[in-house]
């Protein structure tokens, strides 16, 4: 019996296989915006999410086109999703403008998107007409929202539409791990990427006991995410994808599997 114990134990010390060095993320959370362009080629892209063992990746970009160059780079790798910012100076203004609508309806057409975001918008600002539209929109198009808010505006988002589907930017980025809990066990309609999360979900590389409890709870409902909102942040994809690794190597097999890329796969076949 304790040689079969120590046996399970170096199998678990050597890591899930989603959590191996080789085994293939999916990343949740990715822009290649103007700045962007200039810098790395979607051929680039490709070789640095390839370093990085990246196979998919939902990508929204300012503007459009950048998302539109990587996928039509490689459709089976990106996952197109429409953020509702024309330019940089729409984020201060989008949820109150009328304009926004007819912009995303004439995007839409093009049915490769498979959802809006990521946007920003909080709690005090929701409540406008250009936003609820939006929300029907994505109801109607069956489409995800992929929202960069605080935890008040992620329920009044659910109070417009219960409805929707929201993956949750960067987990609320500052929202502990009990206030995502929360949120997840009343709308199953919620997941959350990870990104700009992993030193609060392993603090110095070791998983933070709520956190994993948390994902082991909710194991369907996390992505992980590099969030390249910066052209800087392309060249610490690579870094990001093994501090993820090291985490993951953390949790059960079957959570660190879903976790790695079983849930994107599932929400985007």
């Amino acid at each position: 019996m304790r040689l079969i114990a120590a046996l399970a134990a170096l199998v678990f010390a050597a890591g899930s296989p989603a959590a191996a060095d080789d085994a293939p993320l999916f990343d949740g959370h990715i822009h290649y915006s103007r700045p962007d362009w200039s810098v790395y080629t979607p051929d680039q892209i490709v070789d640095i999410l390839d370093k990085a063992g990246i196979r998919r990746a939902l990508v929204s970009s300012t503007p459009d086109d950048g998302t539109l160059k990587l996928y039509e780079r490689d459709p089976k790798r990106f996952v197109p999703i429409l953020r509702p910012y024309r330019t940089r100076d729409d984020m201060s203004t989008w949820w109150r403008d009328p304009a926004i609508i007819p912009y995303l309806e004439q995007r839409l057409a093009k049915s490769v998107h498979k959802g809006i975001g990521e946007f920003h918008i909080h709690g005090k600002d929701i409540q406008t007409p250009v936003l609820k539209r939006i929300t029907e929109i994505a109801v109607q198009r069956n489409l995800y929202l992929h929202a960069h808010s605080d935890d008040a505006a992620v329920i009044e988002l659910f109070a417009i539409e219960p409805k929707s589907r929201i993956i949750w930017a960067h987990a609320g980025m500052s929202s502990g791990a009990q206030v995502v809990g929360a949120l997840m066990d009343t709308h199953a309609n919620l997941w959350a990427d990870l990104s700009y999360r992993y030193g609060d979900v392993a603090p110095g590389g070791t998983l933070d006991p709520e956190w994993r409890a948390l994902l082991i709870r909710h194991a369907d409902r996390f992505m992980l995410g590099s969030d390249t909102w910066t052209t800087s942040r392309w060249g610490q994809v690579p870094g990001m994808a093994a501090e993820a690794r090291r985490f993951l190597q953390q949790l059960p097999p079957d959570v660190a599997d879903k976790i790695a890329s079983k849930n994107i796969e599932k929400l985007f076949p």
